[in-house]
């Protein structure tokens, strides 16, 4: 019994040991908290790739996401996409995405992301990707993309954190046209 009670209390101190480095993985520039860094991998010769994250103003000041980079591809560009009647479409914000004081804003799949184009290389299970944000207000903020599988949904832990990410079928880019 003591074994079984010893086992038990292990495999929650670890669980717990690795939603907190889930947690840990926040970035606080300026007024802005940027967590839940995550792409999923792609198959070789695939030339994009998504990008995720949350971005929260903490601030009474809107912010910008205005643009991005990477070294692992040629350009980082912020995206929406959208379905209408049926039809997906998916365009360039050129503007960048506002970030709204006392609001929070998620890049996911099916919606606002990041989009890896001309990507140098595959993006692999496991890995981390370096990026740069830049914001109007906060400036230039580097965060590091946990690659999930290609089909992830969302980023390692956010089931255990209680977060309730849009479950949609993973999408390909490389056909669709802006």
């Amino acid at each position: 019994m003591k074994r079984l009670f010893a086992g038990l209390a292990s495999a929650i101190l670890l669980a717990g040991t690795l939603t907190a480095s889930a947690q840990a993985q926040e970035i606080k520039a300026g007024d802005l908290v940027i967590s839940q860094a995550w792409t999923r991998a792609t198959p070789g010769g695939a030339k994009v790739g998504g990008g995720y994250v949350t971005i929260e103003n903490k601030g009474k000041a809107p912010d910008r996401l205005v643009a991005g980079s990477a070294d692992v591809a040629g350009r980082v560009e912020i995206h929406e996409m959208a379905t209408t009647n049926g039809v997906m479409t998916m365009r360039a914000l050129d503007k960048g995405l506002a970030i709204e004081p006392g609001k929070t804003v998620k890049l996911a799949p099916g919606g606002y992301h990041l989009m890896l184009m001309e990507l140098k290389s595959p993006l692999k299970q496991g890995d981390k990707v370096p990026v740069t944000l830049q914001f109007e207000k906060a400036g230039k903020v580097s965060v590091s993309l946990d690659v999930q599988g290609v089909g992830a949904q969302g980023p390692a832990g956010a089931a255990e954190h209680g977060d309730k990410m849009q479950m949609q079928e993973p999408h390909d880019h490389s056909g669709m046209k802006k």
